[in-house]
């Protein structure tokens, strides 16, 4: 299932400033404020939405984690609840003119089911930790440590062998040391998650996760293009035209010899079939190309220069 756009809920762009949020955010609400559409649901629903993606965007970590992990991802990771904590909607309601915390427990309690069983919580809500309405308590659960990033770098032929990094990272002023198992065939941009290796709850809760972002490094020889590898070799002229052999380097340290039948032409691609990068998550591997160049000398000499001229001459 998608996750939502909060940006595009509230009619802003991604780079838009706290004040930008807020502004789009009291437009909205005002328009759609439940006491302004008495018995519209579909003002309701609207209503609801721009309040969880204020609740998101107004506050620096959730905007953080929301544009790390993706809409998606972020709503894998936080409940309603989860987004509404630490929310103090109370103070904007009053802004509108719309009275104050009593009111909006009224409005949020039907968001969260509606009647006696409906619970918000949050430290920052109106109503604070511990602080009941409608004739329950609200508990406050304990909030998940934030999750870090730390990416690591790889060369080429560390990605295409299945493999093992230790790496260091610092966690509330400590150094932390871990292991870190990399698939092979792994490509830039892939994240790994190391549950529990992040920060700490504030409040008793689970640690955050680590994510370990890679990043494949640029290789001298081998371009990659998923899980296929692209390799160019130049031959003298006199061998596209007679035909003849080459050594070929692979990423797995081995050389193969490759036959360059006569007549090839500048730019023509020869296929070394399982010689490209591990399948990352299945079974078999890519290919490796050589593309060949024809090589075009700068300079001649003079027999080289009678040669030239005599095969002009005979057509060539």
């Amino acid at each position: 299932m998608p996750g939502k756009d909060y940006y595009k809920i509230l009619g802003v762009s991604k780079s838009a400033s706290a004040d930008e949020i807020k502004k789009a955010y009291r437009k909205l609400a005002l328009r759609y404020h439940p006491d302004r559409n008495k018995g519209d649901k579909e003002a309701e629903a609207r209503f609801k939405e721009i309040s969880e993606a204020y609740a998101v965007l107004s506050d620096p970590e959730k905007r953080r984690q929301y544009d790390q992990f993706g809409a998606e991802g972020f709503g894998r990771r936080f409940s309603q609840e989860d987004i509404f904590r630490d929310f103090d909607i109370g103070s904007i309601f009053r802004e509108f003119g719309f009275g104050g915390a009593s009111r909006t427990e009224s409005i949020f309690s039907q968001f969260f089911g509606g009647g006696r069983h409906s619970k918000f919580m949050g430290r920052g809500s109106p109503f604070g930790y511990g602080r009941s309405f409608d004739g329950y308590r609200a508990h406050a659960r304990p909030v998940k440590g934030a999750d870090l990033v730390y990416e690591l770098s790889l060369t080429l032929e560390e990605a295409a062998t299945s493999t093992n990094k230790l790496i260091s990272y610092r966690v509330n002023g400590s150094q932390q040391t871990v292991s870190v198992k990399i698939p092979a065939g792994i490509t830039t941009g892939k994240k790994l998650r190391l549950k529990g290796k992040g920060q700490p709850s504030p409040s008793g809760g689970p640690n955050g996760d680590l994510y370990v972002q890679i990043k494949v490094l640029d290789h001298p020889l081998f371009k990659r293009e998923g899980d296929d590898l692209y390799l160019t070799r130049e031959i003298k002229f006199s061998e596209a035209i007679s035909g003849t052999e080459i050594e070929v380097p692979t990423i797995y340290n081995k050389t193969l010899r490759l036959k360059i039948p006569p007549g090839t032409q500048s730019n023509a691609k020869f296929r070394l079939k399982g010689y490209g990068m591990p399948r990352m998550g299945a079974s078999g591997r890519g290919d490796a190309y050589v593309q060949v160049i024809i090589a075009v000398p700068k300079k001649l000499t003079k027999k080289q220069k009678a040669l030239v001229k005599e095969m002009a001459e005979a057509g060539l």
